[in-house]
């Protein structure tokens, strides 16, 4: 009769050693990331530690956390977006004109806007989908076709002002909360997004078949997916997703023609960050939530540092080169 050996107290270290070691690249990058940049942000401004630092920050953050969802429809079906930023840009500006100091328009402008988001996504989604243009394409002329028909309709610059209550969805609190005070609005909004989006993502075929198009959409095809459908449904979400956010930006910072500078870029980066391949077929919804947080610290950090925007800038394209390298390796390596 035999006994198997018992492995010696080295042998048994390097197993434990290799298997945490296994453990921890199975993390997604962002989160630890995060983490580090958040306590760098905490080191060198201390109330930003504090309830109502943090409050703040997610505040601020919201929005585009809200674009990255969006976005991140898109790109695991192999698309872009680019259209979010003017969206946001002529929601709040289109705004300021429809209430023009009349604060009961405060929420039919809103629902005016929801109805332009809706005839943009399923613009942007009948144009790449049917008549075969590359997203890039499709919705680069889409920014430019929204940004300049709103300058044209607002005259060049933004009219009347935004009122109280078309603004307290960016800047309102719930009052008088036990023990942590109060509690942004814009916070509800994103958890309440992130759970629809969650479901529609994680919990139905929606969401396996867009990364199931963004993976190979001829055997996506062959196999009974609706291609073109499900393209213009996440383009639909995407554009409606902007409009949410652009009530965000406008009740936190008020009107302005740049509202929505850049923003398509960095709903992309976030995306990106958080794990999602510029060619589809992979993303994660909570990844995006946590790169746009990620990168909303990045510029706190650059800014609590006195660094200026260009250099912000560079640091993005930096991420995004850098995210990009970095799952296009990993994906080799699952091959």
């Amino acid at each position: 009769m035999t006994t198997s050996a018992k492995k010696p107290l080295s042998m048994q270290l390097t197993d434990m050693l290799v298997s945490v070691w296994n453990l921890i690249r199975k993390i997604p990058p962002v989160y630890p990331v995060f983490v580090v940049i958040m306590i760098a942000v905490a080191q060198l401004n201390p109330n930003f530690a504090t309830t109502d630092g943090i409050f703040l920050f997610l505040r601020r953050s919201a929005p585009l956390a809200i674009l990255a969802m969006g976005q991140i429809f898109v790109l695991a079906t192999g698309g872009f977006d680019l259209s979010q930023g003017s969206l946001v840009t002529i929601t709040v500006i289109g705004s300021s004109l429809i209430i023009y100091n009349n604060e009961s328009a405060g929420y039919t402008a809103i629902l005016i806007m929801l109805g332009i988001g809706i005839l943009v996504g399923l613009v942007n989604g009948f144009v790449v989908s049917f008549l075969k243009v590359p997203s890039l394409i499709a919705t680069l002329g889409m920014l430019l076709l929204i940004k300049g028909g709103g300058l044209y309709w607002t005259g060049g610059a933004p009219k009347g002002y935004l009122t109280e209550n078309w603004r307290y969805f960016g800047r309102g609190y719930i009052e008088n909360i036990p023990v942590i005070g109060r509690f942004p609005v814009a916070l509800i909004i994103l958890v309440i997004v992130a759970v629809i989006m969650g479901i529609l993502f994680y919990k139905t075929n929606l969401g396996k078949q867009i990364l199931a198009i963004g993976d190979n959409p001829r055997a996506s095809q062959l196999s009974g997916i609706r291609v073109k459908l499900v393209r213009m449904v996440a383009f639909l979400i995407s554009a409606i997703l902007a409009v949410v956010a652009g009530v965000m930006i406008g009740g936190y910072g008020g009107t302005s023609i740049l509202a929505g500078e850049g923003l398509e870029m960095q709903s992309v980066s976030a995306a990106v960050i958080g794990g999602a391949l510029l060619l589809g077929g992979r993303g994660s919804l909570i990844g995006a939530v946590f790169g746009a947080l990620t990168l909303e610290a990045m510029f706190s950090l650059l800014n609590l540092m006195g660094l200026p925007k260009p250099f912000r800038d560079a640091v993005q394209g930096l991420i995004i080169i850098g995210a990009v390298a970095y799952g296009s390796i990993t994906s080799r390596r699952r091959d």
